[in-house]
């Protein structure tokens, strides 16, 4: 019987090892995460530290903690601008978190081996303008010429208000702001890439796998008439990344537009809403392409709150952070939102396999 024990116990042993070692040979599942401010992440860290202790809010949070502090993943690495390291709460704007938190930790719960997410997202760009795709062309000239001559106004006015000499407009910039996030995005990527071995030393030696794009952006094309084009551009997008990214069908999650909340959109928003949806139909992004609706994952404690924040600011302070436009910066919108993307994201793996 010890000889039947000891022989079981050496045969776990050799499997455990060789289980550890499958797990270092996987690849590291990279991801994408690029848009505007929404992606940059607006749910402020005292409001979820608030939360994560509240009583009617802890257990929202608590699979993210651990003896009382937030958990720092040790699977699952995180590259937002000048800021990198095991996923944890703060990768947002400054003093912020967005939906890379259960993003990250939904694909670390599923996934044996080591992730990636690189997050590429600036406040205030348009699909229209600066995440314009290459195969998208450049807006009409006339369109161009009247961008030019309202900004050699504007730099006229500028000068003359405070004083400053600064240079006229030319139409060479104005074009050179044609794709600039959109390159930056790019740019963002191949830099990670290339020095992932620095940045994280843990997965040294590790091959990379470009695993999937998440869009989250819409806000800045509702003006202008930008979001009569917002369907094309973002068909153009995917197309681009995918070809930029060298991986022809490679899985995109949208996150759809849903600042309206529990009220249904109307105007632009809803155009772009239509657009963003529409994303799953067209040939060739159908099974690859998933968009998730956002504004039926509202806070609604946060939304009630918000009409009369100002009136009440000790109460509004435990349920939200930002104005409507930033998702009211409410942790638990954002969190649900991360982790419906990360679901999604899982969804087209799996249904690609």
């Amino acid at each position: 019987m010890k000889i039947v024990r000891f022989v079981q116990r050496v045969l776990c042993g050799m499997a455990g090892l060789a289980m550890a070692a499958g797990a270092e040979d996987l690849p590291v599942k990279v991801f994408v995460l690029a848009g505007q401010s929404n992606m940059e992440g607006k749910a402020q860290n005292k409001l979820l530290d608030h939360q994560a202790d509240a009583e009617g809010t802890r257990a929202q949070f608590a699979h993210l903690r651990k003896d009382g502090a937030w958990i720092v993943r040790d699977d699952v690495f995180i590259h937002y601008l000048n800021r990198h390291g095991g996923s944890t709460t703060g990768y947002g704007s400054p003093g912020r978190t967005g939906v890379e938190l259960e993003f990250g930790n939904t694909m670390g719960d599923r996934f044996d081996g080591p992730v990636l997410l690189i997050k590429a997202a600036w406040g205030g760009h348009s699909l229209f303008q600066k995440f314009r795709p290459p195969s998208a062309g450049m807006p009409p000239g006339e369109k161009l010429q009247a961008e030019l001559e309202q900004a050699r106004k504007n730099t006229a006015r500028n000068n003359g208000k405070h004083g400053r000499n600064d240079p006229e407009p030319v139409m060479a910039d104005i074009i050179a702001a044609y794709g600039s996030s959109y390159r930056a995005m790019l740019e963002e990527v191949r830099k990670v890439q290339e020095n992932v071995a620095t940045l994280f030393p843990e997965l040294a030696g590790r091959k990379l796998e470009l695993a999937g794009f998440v869009w989250f952006q819409g806000w800045n094309d509702q003006y202008g008439g930008a979001e009569q084009e917002y369907a094309s551009n973002l068909e153009h997008l995917i197309k681009d990344v995918r070809k930029d990214l060298g991986v022809p069908g490679l899985p995109v999650v949208i996150g759809v537009m849903g600042q309206n909340g529990s009220k249904p959109a109307d105007g632009p928003m809803k155009v772009i809403q239509e657009a963003q949806l529409a994303m799953e139909e067209v040939p060739g992004f159908r099974g690859n392409v998933k968009a998730v609706r956002t504004d039926v994952l509202v806070d609604r404690a946060a939304e009630a709150l918000y009409p009369t924040w100002k009136e009440n600011v000790p109460e509004w302070e435990k349920v939200g952070s930002d104005h409507g436009y930033h998702y009211l910066g409410s942790a638990i919108w954002f969190n649900r939102m991360g982790k419906a993307f990360g679901e999604a994201m899982l969804g087209l793996l799996e249904d690609a396999e």
